[in-house]
């Protein structure tokens, strides 16, 4: 297999669950791997498209872990999308369909949260702490307000350890369209603006970011939305039967990030 995609990778941003962890289960090498990345000369973001914990939580959740992480080294879909919010609806009320870490996340970038007739937007999230009232008013306000509709990330469920699985933000929204009828605007993977952002944050070129991940519909479809390298591992979600079936194929598959640590030393 030729490595050349993927050692002339300068910056990998990498998928979490079912990449790096399950719950909190760390697979074997992870932790080395984010250490080789950077012994090798080369940078990482931790790129997720969990919603449900803001930026701040994550490094506090991977430092736990044991995982290296400075604030500059997290990019979640929560914030990609207060950002979205800001450029597009300006100003607008958005009611909010998300965690409480989801709601502080959007309200530090200036993002205006309502619950009344102003609501010009619902906005969903990953919600491990949703109700029917939540729903309720969702459905009203894209119903009755014609209020836009945006979520954080399509994913329909969240891998956790034992091969359990939870509702993830695409299965709610699933739910809030057969509804109101109204289809979201997803703005986490496979939305190649994630990259770009940091691409140009960062001035690595596309074609130098590798995106490593479980999931061949967020993780692996970013990486060629944006032109980028791919790694699907097979540590989570998808599997070769997945792969196989797929019409595009990731530039490489492995069985987990150990692997790929193992080719940046041989080649070092």
């Amino acid at each position: 297999m030729n490595m050349d995609k993927l050692l002339g990778t300068k910056l990998f941003l990498l998928d979490m669950d079912g990449t790096l962890y399950l719950g909190d289960e760390v697979f074997d090498g992870a932790v080395d791997f984010i250490h080789t990345i950077k012994n090798t000369g080369r940078e990482y973001i931790y790129l997720t498209n969990n919603s449900s914990r803001a930026g701040v939580d994550y490094v506090t959740r991977l430092r736990r872990l044991g995982f290296p992480c400075k604030p500059e080294n997290v990019f979640t879909s929560g914030m990609a999308t207060a950002m979205y919010l800001n450029d597009k609806f300006p100003g607008a009320t958005v009611y909010p369909v998300g965690t409480p870490a989801f709601l502080g996340e959007l309200e530090s970038y200036g993002v205006k949260l309502g619950d009344d007739e102003s609501v010009s937007v619902v906005c969903v999230g990953f919600d491990t702490t949703l109700t029917y009232e939540k729903l309720d008013k969702a459905v009203h306000y894209l119903r009755m307000n014609k209020a836009a509709f945006i979520a954080a990330n399509p994913d329909w469920v969240c891998p956790m350890p034992a091969d359990e699985v939870l509702p993830d933000c695409g299965s709610i929204c699933a739910l809030l369209t057969a509804s109101s009828g109204v289809r979201p605007t997803f703005i986490g993977k496979p939305n190649r603006n994630m990259v770009d952002i940091i691409s140009a944050k960062t001035g690595v070129p596309n074609a130098n970011i590798c995106c490593v991940g479980d999931r061949l519909y967020t993780d692996i479809a970013v990486a060629q939305n944006a032109d980028a390298v791919s790694v699907c591992v097979l540590s989570g979600e998808s599997s070769m039967d997945d792969i196989n079936a797929a019409e595009r194929k990731p530039d490489y598959i492995l069985n987990n990030v150990a692997e790929i640590a193992e080719i940046l030393k041989a080649n070092a």
